[in-house]
C-alpha cells in the first residue's frame, strides 16, 4: 500500500468520525468510532483465519450453516483453534459485514440489541482462556444506550447503522503480509482525537515526534528487545513506537500499567490492532505508584510520559518499599515526578535504558527531590543524558519539558550529556511541533555524544557537583549569542554628519518659507 493510499484511509476514517459525531465533542465520540473500527478488525481477522483453517476441506467460513449439527461441529473446531491462536471467536452471523448489511435493510434495520450482544459474546468467547484478561470489558465504553448517540432508540440505531455502513466500505488490507496500515490509521485517529481533547489528551497520548525520540534512545545499539515497559502507558502508543524501531517481531514482550480505565481499554485495542498477540502483552489497570502490578520484574527498555508534577500519597509506609527505601526520603506528595523516576529505575534491567519525559522543575527543585537527584548522579551514577525540549509541544500544557535518560551500567561513567533542543521546532497556531530534522539532530547528538556550540555539552560529573547537582540546562549549555560590538566613535561621527545635513535642510526650508511669506518652523 502506498503512502498516498494510507493517507486516504486515514482521511476517510477521520471523515466518518467528524461527519457522524453530531453534537458530541470529538473526544466523546472517540470511544465509539475506535470501538467500531476494532470490531471490524476482529471480524475480518477471524474471517481470514477461519478460511485458512477450513481451506483444506474446501469450506468458506460464512457459508457454514449455524444451528445444524454439522455446522456447529465445524464451528466448534474452528473456535478451539481461533481462541488458542487469536484469543477470541466470532460466528459468521456475528461478523461486522453481516450486522452492517442488516443496517441497510429497509424495515428490518434495527441492530442495536444484536450488536450489543455480539460485542458481549466476543468477551464471553475468551472466558477460561489465557486471553480472558486481555478482552475483559474491552467494549464497556461503547454505551449503545447513551443519549449521546441520539435522543430516541431509533435515532441511536440510525446513527450506529450509518457508522457501520460507512466503515464497511473501507479496505483494512488485512490480507497484505505484515501490513500495519490499520494500526497506523488507528494511531492517526488517536492523535486527531487528542488534538481536540485539550488537557485530557495528556492522559492517553504522547506526540509522535516525542515518542520517536524516546524510542530511538532506548533502542540505540540494539536490534532486539526482550522486554519493554511503560508504567503510565496511556493508549500504548509509546510502547508500539519502541517496537517500530526494532521491528514488532523483534520485541519479546510488552508490559504496561494505566490508571484510567477508558485509556486502558484503548491500549489493549491498540496492541491487538497492531498485530501484537495476546500472549506478548501484559497491560494492567491500576495506580502505578500506589499499587504496582509488575513486582520483581526487570525490563530492558523503560519509557514513560507520566503526568507532570502529579499528586501522590507519599505514605510513610513507602519508606520501606524497595523502590524508594534506599534514597533516604520520599518524593514530595505534591510532585510525583521523582516517584515515577525511582519506580522506573527499580524496574530497569542492568543492560537496559530508560527514558522519561518530565517538566523542567525536576531538574532543579530542592528539598527531597534535590537529595534524590544527588544520589542518582553522585552515588548511583545512573543519569546519562538530559535533553531540553521546546515549550508547547504537548497537548493541554505549554510548559517546557525535558527527557532524562538513565542507565545502570553506563559507558561514559564520568560525565553527563546535556542537549538544548528548545529552539528547534516549527511554530504552530495552537501547538509547536518537532520537525523530522529536529528529532534526527537530537538522536545524532545523543549517539555521537558530542559537544556542539549553543546546542550540546558533555559535562564532567565534577562540574555538576560544583553546581550542587542542579541540572538546569542553561548552566551547562550556553545559548547566549554575543551581540556585535558597537564602535561608539564611528557612531558619533555618523550622528554629527546627520546633524550637519539637518542644518542644511533647515536653512533651505527657512528660505522657502520666507519666499511664501510663512513663518519658518523652529
Amino acid at each position: 500500500m502506498t503512502e498516498a493510499q494510507k493517507r486516504e484511509l486515514e482521511k476517510a476514517l477521520w471523515g466518518i468520525a467528524n461527519d457522524l459525531r453530531g453534537k458530541m465533542d470529538a473526544d466523546e465520540f472517540r470511544d465509539y468510532i475506535l470501538g467500531f473500527i476494532f470490531f471490524k478488525y476482529l471480524s475480518e481477522r477471524i474471517h481470514l483465519y477461519a478460511n485458512g483453517v477450513l481451506e483444506p476441506d474446501g469450506i468458506e467460513f460464512t457459508q457454514i450453516r449455524e444451528g445444524t449439527e454439522e455446522g456447529d461441529d465445524v464451528l466448534n473446531a474452528v473456535r478451539a483453534e481461533a481462541i488458542d491462536e487469536l484469543g477470541y471467536f466470532l460466528k459468521p452471523s456475528e461478523l461486522f459485514a453481516s450486522i452492517a448489511e442488516r443496517g441497510t435493510q429497509k424495515g428490518n434495520n434495527f441492530i442495536l440489541e444484536d450488536l450489543g450482544r455480539i460485542l458481549e459474546n466476543i468477551q464471553k468467547s475468551t472466558m477460561g482462556a489465557a486471553s480472558e484478561e486481555d478482552f475483559n470489558h474491552l467494549f464497556e465504553d461503547m454505551d449503545l444506550g447513551s443519549t449521546k448517540l441520539g435522543r430516541t432508540v431509533n435515532d441511536r440505531n440510525e446513527l450506529v447503522a450509518k457508522i457501520l455502513v460507512r466503515l464497511r466500505g473501507l479496505d483494512f488490507r488485512l490480507r497484505e503480509l505484515n501490513s500495519d496500515v490499520l494500526g497506523d490509521a488507528y494511531e492517526y485517529l488517536i492523535g486527531k482525537f487528542a488534538s481536540g481533547a485539550g488537557k485530557k489528551a495528556g492522559e492517553f497520548y504522547t506526540p509522535q515526534q516525542v515518542s520517536t525520540i524516546l524510542a530511538r534512545v532506548v533502542t540505540t545499539g540494539k536490534e532486539r528487545l526482550q522486554t519493554v515497559y511503560d508504567p503510565t502507558c496511556g493508549s500504548g502508543s509509546l510502547l508500539l513506537r519502541v517496537a517500530r524501531e526494532v521491528g514488532l517481531l523483534n520485541v519479546g514482550s510488552f508490559y504496561g500499567q494505566e490508571l484510567n480505565r477508558t485509556t486502558y481499554n484503548l491500549a489493549r485495542m491498540n496492541m491487538i490492532l497492531h498485530g501484537v498477540s495476546y500472549r506478548k502483552f501484559d497491560l494492567k489497570q491500576e495506580d502505578t505508584l500506589e499499587r504496582p502490578q509488575h513486582d520483581g520484574m526487570k525490563f530492558e527498555a523503560v519509557v514513560a510520559n507520566p503526568p507532570f508534577s502529579a499528586n501522590w500519597s507519599a505514605n510513610p509506609h513507602f519508606s520501606t518499599d524497595d523502590r524508594f527505601s534506599t534514597y533516604g526520603r520520599l518524593p514530595p506528595a505534591s510532585k510525583a515526578d521523582f516517584a515515577f523516576i525511582l519506580h522506573m529505575i527499580h524496574h530497569l534491567a542492568d543492560n537496559g535504558t530508560m527514558a522519561v519525559i518530565l517538566p523542567h522543575g525536576a531538574l532543579f527543585r530542592g528539598g527531597a527531590e534535590g537529595e534524590i537527584r544527588k544520589i542518582l548522579v553522585a552515588e548511583r551514577n545512573y543519569l546519562d543524558t538530559v535533553v531540553g525540549l521546546p515549550a508547547n509541544i504537548f497537548y493541554g500544557t505549554g510548559i517546557p519539558t525535558c527527557i532524562l535518560v538513565f542507565k545502570k551500567c553506563r559507558e561514559a561513567s564520568d560525565d553527563i550529556l546535556f542537549i538544548d533542543a528548545s529552539r528547534d521546532f516549527e511554530r504552530g497556531k495552537n501547538q509547536n511541533t518537532l520537525r523530522v530534522q529536529d528529532v534526527d539532530r537530537i538522536i545524532a547528538t545523543y549517539r555521537a555524544r558530542t559537544s556542539e556550540e549553543r546546542y550540546s555539552h558533555v559535562v564532567p560529573i565534577t562540574e555538576i557537583h560544583e553546581n550542587d547537582y542542579n541540572l538546569n540546562i542553561p548552566r551547562y549549555v550556553d545559548t547566549f549569542i554575543e551581540e556585535e560590538q558597537v564602535d561608539l566613535i564611528e557612531v558619533l561621527g555618523e550622528l554629527r554628519k546627520i546633524d550637519n545635513q539637518l542644518k542644511d535642510v533647515d536653512q533651505r526650508l527657512a528660505g522657502f518659507c520666507q519666499e511664501l511669506g510663512l513663518e519658518a518652523p523652529l
